[in-house]
């Protein structure tokens, strides 16, 4: 499948995605500090869903993705919406200069998709580098319970009448790490047949501990952290995501 067809997919399987709860978090915590800039940089945006709800709460948002072709979809929405968001083409893990932000922002697990752990590690320096000196990170990520124990060796499957898919987890050649393989079947109504699509995704995580290393090597100190978008829980046990809230360690860098 070219990314171009997944962009135009991912929206219809993601239709019942939370965004409106990590809209709640960005808005609570920002409260919770009592930040009052409102330049917010949405990391690995995607089709730009959660970059629009932001932008609705009054937000000033910049939506960056390796995508081009799902930034083509954001960019058509924001415009449909007569929304006013900047859309640039970035990889996270090679941030170029982009301007200094009050909130930066990578949910969806999206920082899972990195392969390697020096990616992660530059991702959360560039992070450190566009991010205002009294601003706030926050990113979500898969716990390590929920990509061995509920992702690996399981396979799961969709079937509606437009489109239905085989998604099969296998575990991956670095610890905490998950191959997902994906076949979608997707109904064209010009010829009332079905075209078949594949994808592979890789995700890979790390212990809490590893995370908090990197970000205080990073310059970035957790002020908050949650579980399961329960902003009081903090219990890991048997967690499948991770919250984390940071702010900038003072004379660091």
């Amino acid at each position: 499948m070219s990314y171009q067809q997944f962009a135009y997919l991912y929206d219809g399987l993601m239709v019942d995605a939370p965004y409106e709860k990590w809209v709640s978090i960005v808005t609570s915590q920002c409260n919770l500090h009592q930040l009052k800039g409102k330049r917010l940089l949405d990391l690995a945006c995607g089709t730009g869903e959660l970059s629009l709800r932001l932008a609705k709460k009054g937000y000033e948002v910049t939506g960056a993705d390796l995508s081009d072709n799902m930034l083509a979809v954001a960019q058509r929405k924001a415009a449909n919406e007569a929304l006013s968001i900047q859309f640039l083409e970035q990889d996270m893990s090679e941030l170029d200069e982009i301007g200094c932000y009050d909130i930066i922002t990578i949910f969806c697990d999206s920082l899972n998709y990195l392969r390697s752990e020096d990616e992660v590690k530059s991702t959360f320096s560039g992070v450190y580098e566009h991010l205002a000196d009294d601003g706030l990170f926050m990113f979500d990520v898969h716990t390590v319970h929920k990509i061995d124990d509920l992702f690996v060796n399981q396979t799961f499957a969709l079937n509606e009448e437009d489109v239905s898919y085989i998604w099969q987890s296998f575990e991956g050649e670095f610890p905490h790490s998950v191959e997902h393989d994906l076949s979608f079947f997707v109904l064209d109504e010009k010829i009332g047949t079905y075209k078949r699509y594949d994808e592979c995704h890789f995700q890979r995580t790390y212990e809490f501990d590893v995370y908090r290393q990197w970000l205080k090597e990073a310059g970035l100190e957790i002020t908050t952290f949650f579980v399961d978008f329960n902003e009081k829980n903090t219990e890991m046990n048997h967690a499948e995501r991770l919250f984390f809230i940071c702010k900038k360690l003072k004379n660091i860098k």
